[in-house]
């Protein structure tokens, strides 16, 4: 990759840029750890499937930007190991210096490389893998595949769940989705677009995903109250989608 990094701040938030208008993550500069972007907020409705009051465990995230995602799982959920894979020193560099990407080599495992080749070559299994990783083009690459969301889906555990950011591109984000659902037997949903543009799509191989749209809210009021995590929005997308019928999500 050749590309610069460029910081910029604008009404207390400190943005993220590869060389383009293209804004790669943004803190909150007063609060560091919360979710500015909308989208990174909705990578996190991967909490609201699962009851377990310990998920996940083990995350794999691919893709660091401004460690937005690794910044909140890290402060909310201290039960949780992360693996980064980032393939830019400089985008590593970057989130150090100036976006407080926590030193903890107990917790967080970070590696410098390609995440297609890391989850191909891995024997690790994980509860959660996000997929948020792009060029300065807002292009993945090798993330959009087929191939790579195939071997995504063997190395989830029973509970695992892959959430993938498919960037507003429609037909990126069509062609993206098709191989999820292709490569997961159709165990996978799409949320609704985020107002960003961004959309989010979940999927799973393992224990099923049932969960009632009323239980979701209810569960997205408490994040909110315990992590200042605002998953309400998403949840009122899901009901006037109306893609989970009977007002079951099911994956």
């Amino acid at each position: 990759m050749s590309f610069s990094i460029d910081i910029s701040e604008e009404a207390g938030v400190r943005y993220l840029h590869f060389g383009s208008r293209w804004i790669q993550g943004a803190m909150r500069i007063a609060r560091p750890w919360n979710l500015e972007l909308e989208y990174t907020k909705e990578m996190m409705a991967s909490l609201l499937l699962r009851d377990e009051k310990r998920f996940p465990r083990k995350v794999l995230l691919i893709g660091l930007g401004a460690a937005s995602l690794t910044k909140f799982i890290y402060r909310n959920l201290p039960h949780a190991h992360l693996t980064i894979v980032e393939i830019e020193p400089k985008v590593v560099a970057a989130a150090q210096q100036y976006f407080k990407l926590p030193d903890d080599d107990k917790r967080i495992h970070l590696i410098i490389g390609d995440g297609a080749e890391f989850v191909l070559n891995t024997e690790k299994k994980f509860d959660l893998i996000l997929v948020d990783g792009f060029n300065e083009r807002a292009h993945p690459g090798e993330l959009n595949t087929l191939p790579f969301y195939q071997v995504c889906r063997t190395r989830l555990t029973d509970q695992g769940i892959l959430g993938v950011n498919l960037i507003g591109l429609s037909r990126g984000v069509l062609g993206g989705f098709a191989y999820i659902l292709e490569a997961f037997d159709k165990r996978a949903l799409m949320f609704p677009s985020c107002e960003s543009g961004n959309v989010i799509a979940f999927a799973t191989a393992g224990d099923e995903i049932r969960v009632d749209l009323k239980d979701m809210k209810e569960h997205a009021i408490k994040l909110k109250e315990e992590m200042g995590l605002n998953l309400l929005p998403t949840v009122t997308r899901l009901e006037q989608a109306q893609t989970c019928p009977g007002g079951i999500l099911t994956i």
